[in-house]
């Protein structure tokens, strides 16, 4: 039985508050023993560092992967508090790209940044991820942490368009102990010094220099790439052929370029809580965010004549060891550096 009118007819338009960046944050935490003992910890240092440091007003979302019930439990009332903007919670566990989808096939917002539950942001890192894309306009997504040897990840449209620019050249690593920080959070005991002498980078019309490739664990994307996502979802929890998939390719099918800032901007912490982390979250500055408009960036388009091109052809040529070897000696790599790019086994 229907008794009396539904008050949301008649017309009504959808309103909603002004937002051009939403942060994503896929959540797998099934129980707080062993490998996630300290997860949740480290997870609230995440999201509360966005908050904390945001220059716009972005909107949250977190969708909770078989999460325990405790831990759902406290993500209501982060939901409650306002902390959260969207909360999906999964019973099952469909992992991490399907987790994402829940939220991306109806990202409205200009900008969506993704992020693993592990990640520490810091001061003015949305600022300088958005001047990579003021600075670039063919910038498809981007990370706000350079990763040692990312040159030539899924970047042959960068190539393909500087082969021959001293735009594109490599430089000295501007952060040396941010990028030994990431490798020992990935399980590395130290960064080997032929890792981090050097990294691959381009230079903007109006200086702003940016590092080639960009990693899966955080990156900002424009929303208009996710067009070009699979239809179907992934098979995998996690790893496989999913994050290639779902998260780089549809960024080159719209010829988007792939990149990260030079600056260090963000900490993969990885799944054991030190107190060095906290001391980092402690020394945050907060701000008061405001709307910002992300509409002017440059919008993408899909281009599957170009990808093809580029990506299976042109990549495949410089690829070939002796040009290789040329190419990164004209790029600014002495010889010994070309050697532990190209021909020293690891």
């Amino acid at each position: 039985m229907r008794k009396g009118y539904n008050p949301t007819k008649g017309g009504k338009l959808v309103v909603k508050e002004p937002c051009d960046h939403r942060v994503i944050i896929p959540l797998h935490i099934p129980h707080e023993n062993d490998y996630f003992k300290d997860a949740y910890k480290i997870f609230e240092l995440c999201l509360f560092s966005v908050l904390k440091t945001a220059s716009s007003k972005l909107k949250v979302s977190i969708i909770s992967n078989k999460c325990s019930q405790e831990v759902n439990e406290r993500l209501i009332k982060l939901y409650d508090s306002h902390n959260i903007d969207e909360l999906i919670i999964e019973r099952e566990g469909i992992g991490k790209i399907n987790s994402l989808l829940k939220a991306l096939r109806t990202v409205e917002e200009r900008l969506v940044t993704i992020t693993d539950a592990d990640v520490l942001f810091l001061d003015h890192w949305e600022d300088e991820v958005v001047k990579v894309f003021s600075s670039f306009p063919k910038a498809g997504a981007v990370c706000p942490v350079p990763v040692y040897r990312k040159h030539l990840d899924l970047t042959a449209n960068i190539w393909s368009k500087y082969l021959f620019s001293k735009k594109l050249k490599f430089r000295a690593v501007k952060d040396v102990d941010a990028l030994e920080n990431f490798a020992k959070s990935i399980g590395w005991t130290h960064l080997p010094e032929e890792f981090g002498d050097s990294i691959g980078t381009l230079q903007a019309k109006d200086d702003t220099i940016a590092v080639l490739g960009c990693s899966h664990f955080v990156a900002t994307y424009k929303t208009e790439v996710f067009k070009a996502l699979p239809e179907d979802n992934s098979a995998y929890l996690i790893d496989g052929d999913s994050e290639f998939l779902y998260m780089d390719k549809p960024v080159v099918l719209t010829d988007g370029y792939r990149l990260s800032t030079y600056t260090n901007n963000a900490y993969h912490l990885g799944n054991v809580f030190e107190p060095w982390m906290q001391d980092n979250f402690d020394a945050l500055k907060a701000r008061e965010q405001k709307h910002i408009d992300y509409s002017s960036l440059k919008t993408l388009k899909k281009n599957t004549v170009k990808y093809i091109i580029i990506n299976k052809l042109f990549k495949r040529a410089i690829k070939i060891k002796p040009l290789l070897r040329y190419l990164l000696k004209t790029k600014g790599l002495t010889n010994s550096q070309v050697f532990n790019y190209v021909d020293r086994k690891y």
